[in-house]
């Protein structure tokens, strides 16, 4: 099954963050789309169905589409493919190496990366054809590496959204406000992101640690003991490993 094919029908299960895209996207990139469906909907007969749905639910998502298409995946970045149950003989997974808020459109997906996997060559086809549709550059990912590669998406994303909520509260001691700190935060967060892109975490490493200034780390984390106490240990340790990155960076 070719989803270069412009008659292709393609059902979305769930209405979430990433249902609501897939969808539009889908639509956008010539696919006959039905949904997206709420959880325990079943579509009418199609040729694939992709489940949106949080990874506890994929099973009983699975269980209620068994038999109405041929080929059935998740967008889960974590879960096994087994968790689609062995009704369905081809199975296939597609997950977009993106963050979506609520209100996310199609174009979240343009540029982004996938995680494919497939239980058949067939499937495995399908889905790196539907992302390269989506916009999205594919790559296989086992079921034996997708936790270390979830927990990867999750400590550049999920995790940067937490230091970020850290240094906002950390930054009242100078007297700003959450939203002051944000908007003058964020600037300097994008710059690293660019850094980061363009030259690797060694060379993009600034402050006070790379340049070996102990006693402003020395006040920083009186400043957060402080004002934050309850930070000081997520202090420390990224203190700790910031200065291995410092140390590989003057190794290189």
């Amino acid at each position: 099954m070719n989803p270069q094919s412009k008659d292709q029908r393609i059902a979305v299960v769930g209405a979430g963050r990433v249902g609501v895209p897939l969808a539009a996207a889908l639509r956008e990139a010539g696919f006959s789309v039905e949904g997206p469906l709420g959880r325990g909907e079943t579509p009418a007969p199609c040729d694939a169905v992709v489940l949106c749905v949080p990874d506890a639910e994929i099973a009983a998502a699975a269980e209620a589409v068994a038999g109405a298409a041929p080929l059935v995946g998740h967008t889960s970045g974590a879960t096994p493919l087994a968790a689609l149950g062995p009704a369905n003989a081809e199975r296939f997974g597609l997950h977009p190496l993106q963050t979506f808020a609520f209100g996310s459109g199609p174009e979240t997906f343009t540029g982004a990366g996938a995680a494919v996997a497939g239980s058949t060559p067939r499937a495995l086809d399908f889905a790196a054809s539907l992302a390269r549709r989506l916009g999205t550059t594919p790559f296989e990912i086992d079921d034996e590496g997708r936790a270390a590669y979830h927990a990867a998406a999750a400590l550049a994303s999920n995790f940067l959204v937490t230091l970020q909520a850290a240094a906002e509260s950390i930054a009242a001691g100078a007297g700003l406000e959450p939203s002051e700190a944000r908007a003058l935060l964020v600037p300097l967060l994008r710059r690293t992101v660019d850094n980061l892109a363009e030259l690797g975490p060694e060379a993009a490493l600034t402050g006070p640690i790379a340049r070996g200034d102990y006693a402003t780390v020395a006040a920083q984390r009186g400043a957060v003991e402080e004002v934050a106490p309850h930070l000081l240990d997520l202090f420390d340790e990224l203190v700790r490993h910031t200065h291995s990155l410092a140390a590989q960076g003057a190794s290189a």
